[in-house]
């Protein structure tokens, strides 16, 4: 009878094979493995609720959601856009770039601030579309899915390259910690300069490629106006 208590995995994976809600089959497999393993209603919400409120930090991220779609209803994009033509000679290539320089800068100083929802959705892509445009004039379809994936990127490769630039961020005290614990003689903060010197290796070749994209922009619409 002991196997009966893994009906929960079977209800997450029939759930999850006919596309239920995700909460909703998450709730009821685990409800279902409380009842068969002798717990009382009343048992598994104080459990449920308990672990909701220990880990209630990792719930605020929820908070953010309505906020970006409130302050994009109320003209975040439009206003990002109107700022961005007003700065001449800025190419989407440059303003990557420049984000990418920024994250990094944030990751530095251990600010966790930045993310795709948060920044790059509303804020950064927008941005570098009307650099795009500003510049070049109307783009292709093609060339705005490439701005965005270029925008998303960079997200990426600051947040990953230079989440350990920080002395005191997870990652450094992870690294340390197991290093120590193997026989090996680190300090944090020489495990925090090999992480900044990967960090700028990342933004030079970061702000290459990007460069190589403004060119190769430059040269389709010039030849598309017949210049």
């Amino acid at each position: 009878m002991e196997w009966i208590k893994l009906i929960g995995i079977l209800i997450i994976l029939v759930g999850f094979m006919f596309k239920f809600d995700t909460i909703a089959v998450v709730i009821v497999a685990a409800l279902s493995t409380a009842l068969v393993s002798g717990m009382s209603f009343y048992e598994f919400f104080t459990m449920l609720g308990e672990a909701f409120v220990k880990n209630r930090l990792v719930t605020i991220f929820l908070l953010t959601l309505p906020m970006i779609g409130l302050s994009e209803r109320f003209g975040l994009r439009q206003q990002a856009v109107i700022l961005i033509k007003k700065i001449k000679g800025l190419t989407p290539g440059k303003f990557i770039t420049l984000y990418t320089a920024l994250r990094e800068l944030a990751g530095l100083f251990g600010l966790r601030l930045s993310g795709h929802p948060q920044f790059v959705r509303p804020i950064v892509n927008p941005m570098a579309q009307a650099a795009a445009k500003h510049t070049y004039g109307e783009i292709t379809r093609e060339d705005e899915d490439k701005i965005k994936a270029r925008s998303a990127a960079s997200e990426n490769f600051g947040n990953f390259f230079a989440q350990n630039t920080f002395i005191a961020s997870a990652g450094v005290l992870l690294i340390y910690g197991t290093l120590k614990d193997l026989g090996y003689e680190v300090s944090d903060a020489s495990i925090a300069r090999m992480a900044l010197l990967v960090a700028v290796i990342a933004l030079v070749l970061s702000a290459l490629s990007n460069w190589l994209f403004d060119r190769k922009l430059a040269k389709k619409y010039k030849k598309m106006k017949g210049e």
